[in-house]
C-alpha cells in the first residue's frame, strides 16, 4: 500500500521515493504514461525512483510516474519580481527567434 503524504504547498498527496542517487523524490501518486520517472518498490517495501534511458528502459514491474514538482500548482505560478529586477525571458526569446 501506498503511504501517502501531502504536499506542504498545494496539500495534494505525493508518493516519496529515493532515487538512485540517494535523493528524495516526490511524485504524484497514480501513473502517468507522460510521466519521466520510472518507480518500484523494492524488497525492503521502500519507493524506489530512477530516470528511464534508451540503454535502460523502464521494465515490467515499474510504473511511470509524474515528479510532484512538474504538476504542483504551487511551484508551475509565476512569482512577481521584486521591484527594479527586469526579467531577461522576453529578451531571450526576441534573440533568440530566426
Amino acid at each position: 500500500m501506498k503511504r501517502l503524504i501531502p504536499c506542504r504547498d498545494c496539500r495534494r498527496p505525493v508518493l516519496w521515493t529515493t532515487t538512485e542517487a540517494g535523493k528524495r523524490l516526490a511524485v504524484d501518486p497514480d501513473p502517468d504514461p507522460a510521466g519521466n520517472t520510472a518507480i518500484w518498490r523494492d524488497g525492503t517495501g521502500a519507493w524506489r525512483s530512477r530516470r528511464p534511458t534508451a540503454d535502460l528502459p523502464i521494465t515490467g514491474w515499474e510504473r511511470l510516474h509524474k515528479p510532484h514538482v512538474a504538476t504542483c500548482p504551487s511551484h508551475t505560478q509565476q512569482l512577481a519580481l521584486p521591484t527594479g529586477v527586469t526579467s531577461l525571458a522576453e529578451h531571450r526569446r526576441r534573440r533568440h527567434r530566426p
